[in-house]
């Protein structure tokens, strides 16, 4: 039972951080109707400017304090970002208005290799790391339940808190804020919210400096845990299936999925893996690469709007 409740818990974490990932999908794709293929880009130069900004501050200013710099480098990164998602809005999207989606689709992918060839520009392309702080060593919790205790991941325990409180504070800015709800007009309609004075550039603007924040703070996550390097692109595809477990246009949606996902691929990886081993004589292991993919199909051919998605109904 115990490790049974380790794997479980393991997969919760890893779930949260997926969710993250696949939340900077739903914020663009919910107020502009555009599947942003740019998101892993954004969390790469993101997690760069993160590393490279927090080892130079120290030089530039003497701060040896190691939470202040990385707030310096934080907030500065942060800003690079914004300044990113209103370059993206004034030179790309400001001239894609009411366009066909796959215009937009493919504008996003010209954006990401952009994003990419910039980031190794200005930052340099070795593997960096970003260290805030996070204690990196396990601990065995509930001794007194269970024989020898539970072995949990104190980085990953953080770093799930940290992505909940992310989603928190969005959850209230979409649902209690007059920006937040002129982002879902915008999502609902474009040209009936421009027909009532909701600025649709600004809108986009917004948007996009949301996920690039987004985006800082998941590369700042996967970038600490794993190294800032050019392979973190590929957490955005990781988080495909989870985007497509919950829904596009469903904050919540991003998140039960993160948890499905990341739960289910520990769960096939530890149970699943030696039974199909010992089944068809396979020589094992990596069944968590793709499981997640495997159960996304089984869901594009069940429910394609995913959990929480919005259901379109054609009247003919």
């Amino acid at each position: 039972m115990a490790f049974f409740l380790e794997t479980l818990i393991g997969g919760l974490m890893a779930g949260m951080l997926y969710s993250l990932v696949a939340l900077g999908f739903v914020l663009i794709y919910k107020a502009s109707g555009v599947f942003n293929f740019a998101q892993g880009a954004m969390v790469l130069f993101a997690a760069l400017a993160m590393a490279r900004f927090s080892e130079w501050i120290p030089k530039w200013t003497g701060v040896n304090n190691l939470f202040v710099a990385n707030l310096i480098a934080f907030v500065i990164a942060a800003v690079v970002m914004f300044f990113v998602a209103w370059l993206i809005e004034r030179l790309v999207l400001r001239h894609l208005v009411n366009q066909e989606g796959a215009t937009l689709l493919m504008a996003t992918l010209g954006i990401a290799y952009f994003l990419e060839g910039l980031g190794q520009t200005l930052f340099g392309s070795d593997i960096y790391k970003i260290d805030i702080g996070m204690p990196k060593d396990p601990v065995f919790v509930l001794d007194s339940v269970f024989q020898g205790g539970i072995l949990v991941n104190k980085e990953d325990v953080i770093a799930a808190g940290i992505a909940a409180g992310l989603v928190i504070v969005l959850s209230i800015f979409f649902q209690k804020t007059t920006t937040g709800r002129a982002l879902r007009a915008v999502a609902d309609d474009h040209q009936a919210a421009q027909s009532i004075g909701i600025p649709l550039n600004r809108i986009w603007v917004i948007v996009w400096c949301v996920a690039g924040v987004v985006a800082l703070v998941s590369g700042m996550i996967w970038g600490s845990k794993l190294g800032v390097q050019f392979s973190l692109t590929t957490i955005a595809l990781r988080a495909l299936p989870v985007v497509i477990l919950g829904g596009l246009t469903s904050v919540p949606g991003a998140i039960l999925g993160g948890l499905i996902i990341g739960v289910g691929e520990k769960m096939a990886e530890v149970f699943l893996g030696p039974v199909m081993v010992k089944a068809f004589d396979l020589a094992g292991g990596g069944i968590e690469n793709w499981f997640a993919y495997v159960l996304a199909l089984v869901f594009l051919l069940i429910l394609p709007e995913g959990l929480f998605g919005e259901k379109h109904i054609d009247r003919v």
